[in-house]
């Protein structure tokens, strides 16, 4: 037991170093990737003690980390990790569950279930849907999409078994400006190239676009919509959508990466009207609720064509009805639920809603401070967690996002919308705070004094 406990004091010792260091620490690396590479060295010809390889691992990466963690980390739409999520997931690894069956690992398998009806019940989701916990939102649409390619098949009277080859074909229905995250699934799944649907200016799906659409053609079907564009942060019109869906025996399939935390508030109760309706909706944990990597959600109305879809059975399996291996395309994984679980204890009913609705109150802070710097544009309607910020001409733009990771006291992503360059902020860590808010705006601000000397 010595090696381990010496090597598990050593991690939590480096682990408290760091998360330490977050309020005062540049949010960008310091080092390059291919610096890192150097750093970490050679194979060694023999083994190293368990303790020193946990320390040497620390020394090496901590210049090549990104604060992440910190309430000033606005880039992509990434979260940070509640307490005692990060409690549970050293737990998690210390336990080492292969969380695939039931009769082998009765508490991986118990934990995602009781979480899995948690997650339903805040977000208003069909009871008794099956949810899988899976890698991220990419393969909680992979996971969602297969179970909806293979209902689909099967009501125009074709076993996927069989192959794709000589099938009808299946249609999938997206809006303009989806998450690249659906169409590489699509890929996998050999569904190809979507038919895309035209969007609003705040990039949610016209229903009148989509109904068309699909008056244009026939047989299986598709249809994909967001809860949470990536750059107005809006929703498609889920009950219009879904509605026009119905008549035409479509799959309605939600990617709410983050935005689908939005169902566990009230307050966007008008914007996510219908989203209950559609067959199956897929997350990430790590966005909006917090959990650690890797913690997608992938949540199938239908527990039976999920597990159609994704069971695998063999001699040698202690199989189960209910094994967690009928909702993911994975055999062998973590025990994903744990640090989902303890999220959701930690915060209870009221926490989630005070986690979601406070992010949201932190774009809207950003958004009303941006303005007051002159130059600045906001040209998005802030609805829920992202921000788009124009400085001007595109190359002003660009500018004040170099600017701002020079500076170091904030990272904001920069992107591009609407043919413009902007400067995306994406507000999803618990950790932010007002004073967080506030340090990031005056880094914005230095950054457009800065570009425009330039």
């Amino acid at each position: 037991m010595e090696p381990r406990s010496a090597a598990l004091d050593r991690a939590r010792d480096h682990a408290v170093a760091w998360l330490s260091s977050l309020d005062d620490r540049p949010v960008p690396p310091s080092v390059d990737a291919d610096e890192m590479v150097r750093r970490l060295g050679e194979l060694p010809n023999g083994p190293t003690p368990a303790a020193e390889v946990v320390d040497l691992l620390a020394e090496a990466c901590e210049p090549g980390l990104v604060a992440i963690p910190s309430g000033r980390f606005f880039g992509m739409v990434i979260g940070g990790c509640l307490p005692a999520a990060l409690g549970a997931d050293w737990l998690t690894s210390a336990w080492d569950q292969n969380v695939g069956l039931r009769g082998l690992t009765p508490a991986g398998a118990a934990v995602e279930e009781v979480a899995g009806r948690w997650l339903l019940e805040l977000l208003g989701l069909p009871a008794g849907s099956a949810v899988g916990f899976v890698t991220g939102a990419t393969m909680a649409n992979f996971t969602c999409l297969a179970a909806a390619r293979d209902t689909v098949l099967r009501r125009a009277g074709y076993d996927v078994q069989r192959g794709l080859a000589g099938g009808p074909e299946v249609r999938v229905l997206v809006g303009a400006e989806r998450h690249p995250s659906v169409d590489l699934p699509l890929r996998f799944l050999g569904l190809g190239d979507p038919h895309v649907v035209p969007v609003d200016d705040r990039g949610r799906v016209r229903a009148d676009a989509l109904a068309d659409a699909l008056a244009g053609g026939g047989g299986p079907t598709i249809v994909v919509l967001q809860a949470g564009n990536i750059h107005s942060g809006d929703f498609d019109p889920f009950a219009d959508c879904v509605d026009v869906a119905r008549e035409h025996d479509a799959w309605v399939h939600v990617d709410g990466a983050f935005g689908l935390w939005a169902a566990a508030s009230p307050r966007w109760a008008d914007a996510v009207l219908g989203l209950g309706d559609a067959d199956s909706w897929a997350t990430d944990a790590h966005k909006t609720l917090n959990v650690p990597y890797d913690s997608g959600l992938a949540i199938v109305r239908d527990a039976d064509a999920l597990a159609s879809s994704m069971a695998m059975h063999g001699d040698y399996l202690i199989e189960a009805s209910g094994d967690p291996q009928e909702r993911t395309p994975e055999l062998s994984r973590r025990g994903r639920g744990f640090a989902t679980w303890a999220a959701l204890r930690s915060l209870g009913r009221s926490g989630v809603l005070d986690l979601v609705e406070r992010l949201a109150r932190h774009a809207r802070t950003f958004a009303d401070g941006a303005r007051g710097i002159p130059g600045c544009e906001v040209i998005n309607e802030v609805v829920f967690t992202q921000v788009c910020l124009s400085f001007g001409d595109d190359e002003r733009t660009r500018a004040v996002a170099a600017a701002l990771l020079a500076d170091g006291t904030t990272w904001m992503s920069g992107s591009r919308w609407h043919d413009r360059a902007i400067v995306r902020i994406s507000v999803s860590n618990w950790s932010t705070t007002d004073d967080d808010v506030r340090r990031s705006l005056e880094a914005l601000q230095r950054a457009t004094a800065t570009a425009a000397r330039t």
